[in-house]
């Protein structure tokens, strides 16, 4: 009498869990082919106001391609507080950091020795209208996790400009960080899986 509806519970917490467990699978597939196959490039970090240091153990990151002239944004402009997302691309600077080359709300086709980055959505509630204006965009890779009791020192030598990123981008524009650099030399590095 007991026994079917145990096995009915059984066997729906089974594929639950089977159906997390692909999902979690997805997820971490996703991060580890961009890291695989992504093509690499160098960004330099931004200080960030000292107010806003470690919390918790990661370490805050911002670019400085994350500042977007509105000289370099090319084609139709999303309507004021719509959800949008921009295509950003990336040329490699004299210095070996990437720079902004152009940037549109629309997809930007391949171009040989640039990577296109795509930002995370955000709303537009005001562009600037000015070609002296600039608009903060943010890619999903603000953020580091480091060991615990790690991130303060970080913070420090990305606050005096030492600290750089080495971030693969996927043909579609997503951007996942590959290693924390200071002065130019490895601390941390992600696995290719």
């Amino acid at each position: 009498m007991f026994r079917r509806p145990l096995i009915r519970y059984l066997a729906i917490a089974a594929v639950l869990s089977l159906v997390q467990t692909i999902v979690l699978a997805g997820m971490i597939e996703k991060r580890a082919s961009v890291l695989r196959s992504g093509t690499e490039i160098l960004l330099k970090t931004a200080p960030v106001d000292p107010r806003d240091l470690l919390r918790g153990d990661y370490v805050i990151l911002s670019y400085d391609v994350s500042t977007v002239p509105v000289a370099l944004i090319k084609g139709e402009k999303p309507q004021p507080y719509e959800l949008a997302e921009m295509n950003v691309r990336l040329k490699p600077g004299v210095d070996g950091f990437w720079v902004i080359d152009e940037a549109s709300f629309a997809r930007l086709p391949s171009v040989e020795g640039t990577v296109v980055m795509r930002t995370q959505p955000f709303r537009t509630y005001a562009l600037p209208v000015d070609d002296g204006g600039s608009l903060r965009v943010d890619y999903g890779i603000e953020r580091y996790y480091v060991p615990e009791g790690e991130g303060r020192p970080i913070e420090e030598e990305r606050n005096e400009g030492a600290v750089s990123i080495a971030v693969r981008v996927s043909a579609d524009g997503l951007a996942q960080i590959r290693e924390l650099r200071i002065d130019g030399k490895p601390l941390y590095e992600e696995p290719l899986y």
